[in-house]
């Protein structure tokens, strides 16, 4: 019962805290602890189940702790194989195949350690998965809320479109994960100017590279109005070079031209959450939505921005990883 009354605690505080602001990572945490108290108040009442239930639970929990990490290993790899393969080898691009061998190694080392009885193996490998039940913790925490976060709908009108920039291939030319933005950002566009009144401004933001020929917010912009879409509505922001910077220059034009406005910010889906708490951080008023991507794109995609995330709190995040650290030191000087 104790159980259930924290998750719902944890549950009302979810609640209000999309409803304060829907770009905070606190909103993710407190889903992640509602729905592990609920899953331990119904573990913890799984005898007054009927026949069968608990067993069939036990079952289920084995196969997973036993050949899940195995199975999400392997599949790690092969995604990560075949990132390579179809986006090259940058360190970016390592990270599910990274993640699939760690898990391996991980998993070598418990065996290691139960073979040979090790108390020094048995520390580290204990403290290990401490530290990785943590980061796991607040990796599904991201994934779960981020999922819902991309569902949520426009809910009200917005003065621009912000679509963000990303590389340009070849130097001067749109790839198709940057044209699935403009073309989700020219939606979102006739869609709010559809809704009556003052049509939004398109604002194409993104600065030039060293290895560009044209600022990526021009080539956006150009490939906007090849296929249609009014010169006149569009916006360029072509000096920022990362996302943080692609809200702020935004954000200078809109306050400019249009004071106190409001927007809606475009990014691809796997992106969207980790520029809502960007733009949350740069006094930006406005939601983040996604475009589609590539399957085999999301599993390193995923990990990347959960990363920058963590590093985000990273006072409040390796604070906690060390004390789990020391928790272990201590454990294997007090053996």
């Amino acid at each position: 019962m104790f159980a259930f009354v924290v998750a719902a605690v944890f549950l009302l505080l979810f609640a209000a805290g999309v409803l304060r602001d829907r770009r905070r990572f606190g909103n993710a945490v407190y889903l992640g602890l509602a729905v592990t108290f609920l899953g331990i108040g119904l573990l913890a009442g799984i005898d007054d189940a009927p026949p069968g239930v608990a067993e069939t639970v036990m079952i289920v929990g084995l196969l997973v702790l036993g050949l899940g990490p195995v199975v999400l290993a392997a599949l790690l790899c092969a995604n990560g194989v075949k990132m390579v393969r179809k986006e090259g080898r940058r360190p970016a691009n390592l990270l599910a195949l990274l993640a699939g061998l760690g898990m391996f190694a991980l998993m070598g080392l418990a065996i290691a350690a139960a073979v040979t009885r090790s108390p020094a193996l048995g520390v580290l490998v204990g403290t290990t998965l401490l530290v990785l039940a943590y980061v796991s913790f607040l990796f599904l925490c991201f994934v779960g809320y981020a999922y819902l976060y991309g569902r949520m709908r426009i809910r009200r009108d917005a003065d621009y479109v912000v679509v963000l920039g990303s590389g340009l291939v070849g130097g001067h030319r749109v790839p198709p994960l940057l044209a699935s933005r403009l073309d989700r950002g020219r939606q979102v566009y006739e869609m709010l100017a559809a809704r009556g009144g003052d049509a939004p401004v398109l604002i194409t933001s993104g600065g030039q590279g060293p290895d560009e020929a044209l600022p990526e917010s021009h080539a956006m912009a150009d490939y906007l109005v090849e296929r249609g879409f009014p010169a006149g509505a569009v916006l360029r922001e072509d000096r920022s070079r990362t996302t943080e910077e692609n809200m702020l220059r935004s954000k200078e034009l809109m306050e400019r031209d249009r004071p106190g406005s409001s927007c809606v910010i475009v990014t691809n889906n796997f992106h969207a959450f980790r520029a809502a708490l960007t733009a949350r951080r740069a006094g930006l008023d406005g939601q983040v939505v996604g475009s589609p991507t590539a399957a085999y794109f999301w599993p390193s995609a995923t990990i990347r921005e959960f990363v920058a995330v963590f590093l985000q709190y990273k006072v409040v995040n390796l604070g906690i990883c060390l004390t789990l650290i020391l928790l272990g030191v201590l454990a294997w000087a007090v053996r």
